[in-house]
């Protein structure tokens, strides 16, 4: 999937929302291992990069020549400040209303708005792709996200005590967060 927007942030700078493709596999990458560095909420470690820079170049591109998948690279002056992504849960029948979300911000700009738009950015493709609920595991102590998933309309349906391992902190657990959509979007649903 496509997609590009400039938003304004909190602290005035210009901050570019862009679907990645080949040629910004060293970015996704460098903010991949950097954000996955800066906090023990995410699914892996720093060290636990996915792939080497010319797959993940093949992946970015299949997820912006497709339909209803996308990874979305925010860029301040340049400079990669988060990633966000959303990917359907499976293609059989039974589960092709469901994807998942992931978000993750480069901890410079926490509280710059970035997230919110990223996560406005994800739904708002997720409606086009005409999926019908978006789906999401948040660890139980990150209070920021949650809250921000919350304000999107997010609903936990679960709790799951053991969901990671942690080499740092040990068992975690993980909020499991669906929105079923509407096709209102945020802006909309916090009116």
């Amino acid at each position: 999937m496509k997609y590009e927007k400039t938003i304004r942030l909190k602290d005035g700078r210009a901050c570019l929302l862009k679907s990645a493709g080949r040629e910004d596999a060293a970015a996704v990458l460098e903010v991949f291992v950097l954000t996955h560095a800066q906090t023990d909420f995410l699914l892996s470690g720093p060290e636990e990069s996915p792939m080497p820079e010319d797959q993940e170049a093949l992946y970015l591109q299949a997820k912006k020549d497709s339909p209803d998948e996308i990874e979305i690279l925010a860029l301040v002056d340049g400079h990669p400040a988060g990633l966000a992504g959303i990917g359907r849960i499976g293609s059989r029948l039974k589960v092709r209303h469901r994807a998942d979300l992931g978000i993750s911000i480069d901890r410079e700009f926490w509280g710059l708005g970035i997230g919110r738009a990223l996560l406005e950015a994800c739904l708002e493709r997720a409606r086009e792709a005409g999926y019908a609920q978006v789906e999401l595991d948040v660890v139980s102590d990150n209070d920021r996200a949650i809250d921000l998933y919350q304000k999107a309309g997010f609903v936990e349906y679960g709790r799951n005590p053991r969901g990671f391992l942690s080499p740092v902190s040990g068992w975690q657990e993980l909020v499991l967060m669906r929105l079923e959509l509407e096709g209102q979007t945020l802006k909309e649903r916090q009116k």
